[in-house]
């Protein structure tokens, strides 16, 4: 499928810099909208990340005042000659897609960690929800407001219930009200709320030190971990046991051991 660009700008600009690949959303006067096209754009770019063996983490953040605002509401609403049963089944393969992009996130093997500028609305805050990581600047904002226009957030409460206790994510659907970054940070929504002139850079440091680590352990850590912590305790621990024994026995862990007892710096494999 042809993406559209608005006088040729493209929906998301990407740069790689010390194996960290830059996602950055490139819709600022739309509020960066997660279109139809925006989430086949990021699913593409998120596959081409992770299948990268040069990449070792992946940064997604955003241009102008706005991180994303969700879904664009125009493309959800219910279009010129079209029943509700049509319009149904169209928001349907969105939501589908979003969901598609999301997981996306999780399944990647590499760390994927939001770099937040600016609020982050509705399926906007769902995004910063997947990612394995997030920093904000301090003016940054988070809510779900889909109840104000007589909805209610349920997908991205998705993402947003497993990040935070339930309580919280019920307060932040069932008001609407938008949470500040230091809130987002006290509940566990984010990890860092940093003045926004220290974002990209204090953002730059995590990814390239997450980046100087063994990518086959964060690969496969990654994933032993999203499975194990939706299961019982006793089949996590089966799990886990099972999942740190491959881990250990590894050969990026064989030379990580070698590396430590030689003082030196582990010369990681590729995945």
């Amino acid at each position: 499928m042809t993406v559209p660009a608005i006088e040729n700008i493209p929906f998301l600009k990407e740069d790689t810099v010390n194996q960290v690949r830059w996602i950055t959303l490139n819709r600022p006067e739309q509020r960066n909208p997660l279109s139809s096209f925006m989430l086949e754009e990021l699913s593409r770019a998120l596959a081409e990340a992770g299948n990268d063996p040069q990449i070792r983490a992946i940064v997604i953040t955003a241009e102008g005042p706005v991180f994303s605002a969700g879904h664009d509401l125009r493309e959800m609403s219910r279009q010129e000659g079209e029943d509700i049963e049509a319009q149904q089944a169209r928001m349907s393969s969105i939501l589908e897609l979003c969901a598609a992009m999301m997981l996306g996130i999780i399944h990647s093997p590499k760390a994927v960690i939001a770099c937040v500028q600016a609020p982050a609305t509705a399926a906007g805050c769902q995004l910063v929800s997947a990612c394995d990581l997030a920093i904000a600047s301090e003016d940054a904002t988070f809510c779900t407001p889909g109840v104000n226009i007589g909805a209610f957030c349920t997908t991205p409460l998705v993402g947003i219930g497993r990040n935070i206790h339930r309580k919280h994510a019920m307060a932040m659907a069932l008001t609407g009200d938008a949470i500040s970054a230091e809130d987002a940070v006290r509940i566990g929504l984010i990890n860092e709320a940093v003045p926004s002139e220290q974002l990209l850079e204090r953002t730059r440091e995590l990814a390239e030190h997450i980046a100087s680590k063994s990518a086959q352990g964060i690969s496969l850590g990654k994933a032993d971990f999203y499975r194990q912590v939706e299961m019982p305790i006793e089949d996590a621990f089966a799990h886990a046991n099972e999942a740190m024994v491959r881990a250990m026995t590894s050969a990026d862990a064989q030379e990580g051991k070698k590396a430590f007892f030689e003082k030196r710096t582990p010369q990681w494999g590729e995945v």
